[in-house]
């Protein structure tokens, strides 16, 4: 009989492991809440209604229909069980030998119960699809509102945190209003929208060079984003948004990218949990003070020299705990020893709008329409399935000649009547 591996999350470490253990000698069961992998780092894109979500989303189930010793369960893993090694589910449980949890991480609202009930988070497709119905909702609202102030509470945004997530999605936001808004909208003044960009630290893109940063916030002020730097968002009430500058925004939608923190999995010993609700893992990626259980992605944290405080939290590193934790399991089959991880950081880039971009490669950095053209092609060939490269390549090809799109819908859904 194969060992089994059961990997709970289908994101970018889960599946960049899924598609190298399905070509070993294991069973390999995935389990996850969607049927689909969806593509994060272009969720601002579909949220700014510039791309459809079916171009940047995957079916699972088409990647695997090759391999006969691949299972996929659309379900959510509810708890750990170590001792018996299984996992709990509402389909009911797994049998495991070995378990790889990569399970992401969930927006961090830092304890602030008022923001996390009224601010729009954005880590999921149907997360940015409700904000595209919100900011179109509210614009058609808007048209019908005489009072100033009232309607400055509609069309107003307000992103909070100013990492790669706030800064293009501020930069997608300032240029719809300024090429989209007056053609699609010509009773309102566009003129009247204000977009706030609210960042805690004293720069943007914290993670990033000092020139990338400089640079991302002159590209922003050129689009005409409020930027507030030092400045935190205290609490939020769904109408105004309190700063701790002593300020407030009237606002019905702030955006809140100001952080992330790992999912939670009961079942787990507490001596595993550490910073931001990760879970502490030696460097074969084992999790601390467990047997044949591992974590991958941005729930798993490795302190090493050069990462002192754990890896960024983002698509590269899943990536490449996946591919080292997929050779660990063929080494094992070989009898040969595990190698440990070691990330290799092929750069760092984000995107401010049309022509403008920032890109921090290990040796250099470089800013403007080159940086942007290198973005485009770096996340088009990163996004599953040649069609969905297709459509995502014509939208912005369509999009850079007619400064348009025709993707603007609010589609709310709806559930069966009941009589």
């Amino acid at each position: 009989e194969q060992e089994r591996i059961v990997i709970v999350g289908g994101g970018f470490g889960g599946l960049s492991l899924a598609r190298q253990l399905a070509r070993q000698d294991y069973q390999v069961v995935l389990l996850d809440k969607h049927n689909f992998h969806q593509f994060q780092p272009l969720f601002y894109q579909v949220a700014m209604a510039g791309l459809e979500p079916s171009s940047i989303a995957f079916p699972l189930r088409k990647l695997f229909r090759s391999y006969k010793n691949v299972f996929l369960r659309v379900t959510e893993v509810t708890e750990v069980n170590p001792q018996d090694k299984q996992v709990h589910t509402p389909l009911g449980h797994c049998n495991y030998d070995h378990l790889v949890l990569a399970i992401g991480a969930d927006t961090n609202y830092y304890g602030n119960e008022a923001v996390e009930a009224n601010a729009f988070p954005m880590k999921s497709l149907g997360e940015a699809l409700h904000l595209r119905n919100a900011i179109l909702a509210d614009y058609e609202k808007a048209l019908s509102t005489t009072d100033y102030q009232q309607r400055q509470g509609l069309i107003d945004i307000v992103i909070v945190g100013g990492g790669p997530t706030g800064v293009e999605l501020a930069g997608a936001m300032a240029e719809m209003r300024k090429y989209i808004i007056p053609k699609d909208y010509p009773e309102l003044d566009w003129t009247e929208i204000d977009i706030y960009l609210i960042q805690a630290a004293d720069k943007l893109l914290k993670g990033m060079s000092e020139e990338s940063s400089q640079k991302a916030l002159e590209y922003l002020r050129e689009l005409g984003v409020v930027v507030k730097l030092n400045t935190r968002v205290t609490t939020y009430d769904g109408q105004y948004a309190y700063l701790s500058d002593q300020t407030k925004i009237a606002s019905q939608k702030v955006i809140w990218a100001a952080g992330i923190k790992g999912n939670a999995l009961p079942g787990l010993p507490e001596t595993a949990h550490t910073y931001g609700n990760r879970l502490a893992v030696d460097e074969q990626l084992r999790v601390k003070d467990t047997t044949d259980i591992y974590a991958i992605g941005d729930v798993a944290y490795l302190e090493t020299a050069a990462y002192p405080q754990g890896h960024p939290q983002v698509a590269q590193v899943a990536i490449q705990m996946g591919r080292t934790l997929a050779t660990n399991f063929a080494r094992r089959q070989q009898g040969q020893a595990p190698i440990s991880f070691s990330y290799q950081d092929k750069g760092s880039m984000a995107t401010i709008g049309r022509n403008r971009a920032v890109v921090d490669l290990p040796r250099f950095s470089f800013q403007g329409f080159m940086a942007w053209a290198v973005w485009l092609l770096v996340h088009l060939f990163a996004i599953l399935g040649t069609k969905n490269k297709l459509f995502v390549f014509l939208n912005w090809v369509w999009n850079y000649i007619t400064y348009d799109q025709s993707l603007r819908l609010i589609i709310w859904a709806k559930g069966r009547s009941k009589e």
